[in-house]
């Protein structure tokens, strides 16, 4: 990938307390034509990410001082990072921090140990999805529930409320694809943009996610035990 490429205008954040770990993941990510900027600890990180607003922050789990949960929490907190997509590296067993990780507002994660070439692929995953363009139709309504594609902007019940670009998306396929039941493996492949199952937990944890922040609209989202989701019209 040559420096004229779009993705060597974007920089990246890593995160890790783990040098060799850290080296690993910034040296791909510039192969791939990123710009890197590393952080050795939480409080590092989250004032990079301020300083600098970049594309993405690859963000470890596990650090001294300020954990990555921590930055996590603070970044969404902040209005002016509350849209960087973070991806979160996570230890095998750590199932718990992943779950968490994403309920705070991560948008994905990788476990360690990990392949160079998977970071760079998720990475490029989740920047696909935050800079989609906009849908060929403009406006969805389901109920109360109201999303502008163009504006990225979701209202319940008329008030507009503050959904993750990964949420924006998962909400937007199961309205434009209403009455229809959806596999977690289809909206793996077609929110998160993998072509082969990851976890499918990951839907799960963001459909609760989804289902809290719908309020008394969440009962549209219809659960298919072991196979999947489908938003209904209410009382159908």
């Amino acid at each position: 990938m040559t420096p004229s490429t779009p993705s060597a205008r974007k920089k990246i954040l890593v995160a890790d307390d783990e040098p060799d770990v850290l080296n690993l993941v910034a040296i791909n990510l510039q192969r791939a034509g990123y710009d890197v900027l590393r952080a050795q600890d939480g409080e590092q990180a989250l004032r990079l990410a301020v300083e600098h607003m970049p594309a993405l922050l690859v963000l470890d789990v596990m650090m001294p001082g300020l954990s990555g949960l921590d930055v996590v929490k603070q970044l969404k907190q902040n209005v002016k990072t509350a849209r960087i997509p973070i991806l979160m590296l996570t230890a095998r067993a750590d199932e718990v921090d992943r779950i968490v990780g994403l309920e705070l507002g991560a948008d994905d994660y990788v476990t360690k140990p990990f392949s160079p070439r998977e970071i760079v692929l998720r990475v490029q995953s989740v920047l696909r999805r935050v800079e989609a363009p906009a849908e060929p139709v403009e406006m969805l309504e389901v109920g109360s529930i109201r999303v502008d594609r163009v504006r990225h902007e979701v209202f319940i019940g008329g008030v507009r409320e503050e959904f993750t670009a990964t949420e924006f998306k998962l909400l937007s396929v199961l309205m434009e694809r209403c009455g229809r039941l959806q596999s977690r493996e289809v909206l793996l492949n077609d929110v998160w943009g993998y072509e082969s199952v990851i976890d499918t937990r990951t839907v799960d944890t963001h459909i609760r996610r989804l289902r809290d922040k719908l309020g008394a609209a969440s009962e549209m989202i219809d659960t298919v035990r072991g196979f999947g989701y489908r938003m209904v019209l209410p009382g159908a």
